[in-house]
């Protein structure tokens, strides 16, 4: 997000998908909408259904109840302001997806051997980075620094 710019509007579908996307088990793919309704009943949250939840992610309803969202911002281990707040859900989606990253066991192993090395070194990791990601035609993400 650029400095003075309002953060992106999105649907409560699109946040709601996008936490599917990106929250779920290493080595896995998105959690069904069975244990996601399941382990909200298992936690004592409201009775919600698997198929109303994949009517939140499809949009088909976009009014749930207050118990619902935070049933499911803590299924997926976010604030419930989230899905009521832009801008929380812009800075959230981006530490999300750092998370995500993080996930590749790659990115994790080099961020875990660049530990206790030195600015000066750091830097120097940083810039072979940024040509890296210039020759394989990445953007350069200034957003995420």
């Amino acid at each position: 997000m650029s400095q003075g710019l309002p953060a992106e509007r999105r649907t409560l579908a699109e946040k709601l998908d996008y936490l599917f996307k990106t929250v779920h088990p290493r080595n896995r793919g998105e959690y069904t909408y069975e244990e996601v309704a399941q382990a909200i009943q298992e936690s004592g949250g409201p009775t919600i259904s698997a198929s109303y939840i994949w009517t939140l992610r499809k949009g088909k309803k976009d009014n749930p109840t207050m118990k619902h969202l935070e049933a499911l911002a803590g299924f997926f281990g976010v604030v419930p302001a989230y899905f009521f707040n832009d801008e929380s859900s812009e800075r959230i989606a981006a530490q999300l997806s750092l998370l995500a990253s993080m996930r590749d066991n790659n990115v994790r192993e080099i961020a875990l051997r660049a530990s206790g090395l030195s600015a000066e070194t750091l830097e120097a990791i940083k810039g072979f980075l940024e040509r890296a990601r210039t020759l394989e035609g990445l953007p350069d993400d200034e957003a995420s620094r």
